[in-house]
């Protein structure tokens, strides 16, 4: 009886013994000194109506390491306003000129589709001072890309075609489409030269079929603005071009600049 006792203690001990070097394993596969970690996260906040900066995402420790902004400095009234096009909707016309009404800057962040689709509307955004920055070339999640090649072919090509088309350098700053990022792929991004570009403030404005009233989009937009907000809003969106003169007219009432995002990466006091 003792010796059958005997054999099966020794046989859960091997069961157990060889399920923790698998996870020993596992372990560091996931974990290496060499390589930043593959892990997917999607860009979140958790918003405030009281006009002060959201917390960002907890789970990214890493986050500060690899050129990647999300806000201003939270004592200066300065305001980012970016974009993100995908497609045309026949709506940028009319942000253009409500920019160009307010002489104020903006960031177009645009996949290369874009850029072939409307390369008049490109010029027109580069010759009246706003920086058109890169968005991918897919729109996929640059999370799930983990050959650098492939990750390169995303980005590179988007300024290449940019370049084709304007004569110009790409500006540096590039967004994640919909907002997924690993460690690895923010590294990735930084070892190509460009900064990682999230935002403080985003609604639903994209949904062509499903656009916010204006009395909502406004609420929301003037109750969460706040001092060093990157603005994410969608050019597509019929509520944003009919009410951006609003809003512009309403952040320099209270006090707001709008500025660049070369603003933001030379000042060391923003909150990246």
């Amino acid at each position: 009886m003792k010796k059958y006792l005997y054999i099966i203690l020794i046989f859960i001990f091997t069961i157990f013994a060889s399920t923790n070097i698998y996870l020993i394993k596992k372990s560091s596969t996931n974990i290496s000194k060499n390589n930043p970690y593959t892990t997917e996260y999607s860009w979140y906040f958790n918003p405030r109506n009281d006009n002060k900066q959201p917390e960002p995402i907890k789970e990214a420790e890493f986050f500060k390491k690899y050129d990647s902004y999300y806000v201003g400095n939270e004592n200066e009234k300065v305001i980012y306003l970016t974009f993100d096009a995908g497609y045309e909707n026949n709506t940028t016309e009319k942000i253009l000129d409500t920019l160009k009404k307010h002489n104020v800057p903006a960031h177009f962040f645009v996949v290369k589709s874009y850029i072939e689709n409307n390369p008049d509307l490109v010029k027109r955004m580069v010759d009246e001072g706003h920086l058109v920055c890169n968005h991918s070339k897919s729109h996929i999640s640059m999370a799930s890309i983990t050959d650098m090649e492939k990750f390169k072919e995303e980005i590179l090509s988007v300024e290449n075609t940019f370049k084709e088309i304007t004569g110009k350098e790409m500006p540096k700053y590039f967004r994640p489409p919909m907002g997924k990022f690993s460690e690895q792929s923010l590294k990735f991004t930084q070892d190509l030269g460009y900064k990682s570009i999230f935002w403080s403030f985003a609604y639903v404005d994209w949904l062509n079929d499903d656009q916010p009233t204006h009395e909502y989009a406004k609420e929301k937009i003037f109750s969460r603005t706040h001092p060093g907000a990157i603005v994410l809003l969608h050019p597509n969106s019929t509520t944003n071009a009919d009410i951006l003169d609003d809003v512009i007219t309403h952040w320099k009432k209270e006090g707001y600049e709008i500025k660049t995002l070369d603003y933001l990466t030379n000042n060391s006091n923003s909150k990246n």
